[in-house]
């Protein structure tokens, strides 16, 4: 029986290997014997490495992964009786396994609605405004992602509207960036001007989504705020021993643009891709299509016979659709067989949907 080919391009960026530049740098940390627990020359390099990206003196933090970062950066923020606001689609409510609440000893994570996959700041302060007893847990924090988990990016401006409106009560910002990198040159600006000049208090800068093998960074813009995070990492067993292995790749992805570069080839990936698949009849672009993934509807039909044929994709978490994400190690080739096999199941769905065989056509 012939293999059918296993075509996981599109499922996520984080099926991609790591990047030429980032296993690079992580090889020429593996010389000799270094200090451990972060305590290296490597780290230190890292870290101001951040420092000169951003343009400020902030204080930053390798963990393993973007659960631990997130919800790591969120207990340093809150009290147990506190709450944190974020969109109904955030990583910190569908995919973190309870990791938040788990890790802040019970702060609760109050979800709201917003079109495109942004916070609706009416919807922010009626959430925030809505109670003020001892009864209800007192909201501490509003969290954006960037880019959002449908594929849009918060502009400078939505930034800056949205944390003035935290500051209004006294809430901080954190901010989700597994995909941060996609946004900057998506909107091609400064990452400070997109971060701590607009308002956000602490960033978890993802590296996994953009080339590394693996490995965040947690940066605190307001750097009174990390005040013993280095326990927290500690306690929750995100203090790497080999520090340098974790730190060291982001050399190689920050010093010569790699983490840009390689960001900038995923969204026009995506960009092509958008441009194929809206030409097909049936097929229906579900958002704007502002960073490396695109977000389509299609009959069910058509879903089944991609995943027969071997394709990979999510349907997303509550936002419907399919999901086909691009990746530094995607190419135009990859794309143009995507679009080639969208139609081929699009056309196959048709006939049978005329023989009646489909009939959610």
């Amino acid at each position: 029986m012939q293999q059918k080919r296993k075509f996981n391009q599109f499922a996520s960026d984080n099926y991609a290997g790591i990047c030429p530049e980032a296993w690079r740098a992580m090889e020429s940390a593996n010389t000799g014997f270094v200090p451990s627990y972060g305590d290296d020359v490597w780290t230190e390099r890292a870290c101001e490495s951040i420092r000169q990206v951003f343009e400020t003196d902030c204080q930053v933090f390798f963990v393993f992964n973007g659960t631990a970062a997130n919800s790591l950066a969120l207990a340093a923020l809150c009290r147990s009786y506190h709450s944190v606001i974020c969109h109904d689609l955030a990583h910190v409510e569908t995919d973190e396994c309870g990791a938040p609440e788990f890790f802040s000893n019970g702060t609760k994570i109050l979800h709201i609605h917003g079109a495109a996959g942004k916070l609706d700041l009416a919807e922010v302060e009626r959430a925030i405004t809505r109670r003020s007893d001892i009864h209800y847990p007192r909201p501490k924090v509003l969290s954006l992602t960037q880019a959002t988990e449908v594929g849009t990016v918060y502009t400078q401006a939505e930034i800056r509207a949205a944390a003035d409106l935290a500051r209004r009560y006294g809430l901080l910002v954190q901010m989700d960036g597994a995909r941060f990198a996609n946004a900057v040159v998506s909107l091609e600006a400064a990452p400070a001007d997109i971060t701590w000049r607009a308002g956000v208090d602490v960033l978890c800068l993802g590296g996994a989504k953009n080339g590394m093998a693996l490995g965040e960074a947690v940066v605190f813009f307001n750097r009174e705020l990390a005040l013993e995070f280095e326990y927290r990492c500690k306690q929750a067993g995100q203090l790497a021993s080999k520090m340098r292995f974790i730190s060291a790749p982001w050399i190689g992805m920050l010093e010569n643009g790699t983490w840009l570069k390689n960001a900038r080839h995923a969204n026009d990936c995506a960009a092509l891709l958008e441009q194929k698949l809206s030409g097909i009849g049936g097929v229906n672009i579900m958002y704007p299509r502002q960073a490396n993934s695109v977000f389509v509807e299609m009959p069910e039909g058509a879903v089944t016979a991609l995943r027969s044929a071997g394709w990979h994709f999510y349907s997303f978490i509550g936002s419907g659709g399919a999901r086909f994400m691009c990746s530094w190690q995607t190419t135009g080739e990859d794309v143009l067989m995507l679009a080639e096999a969208v139609q081929n199941a699009m056309a196959k769905t048709k006939q049978e949907g005329r023989h009646g065989k489909d009939g959610n056509f």
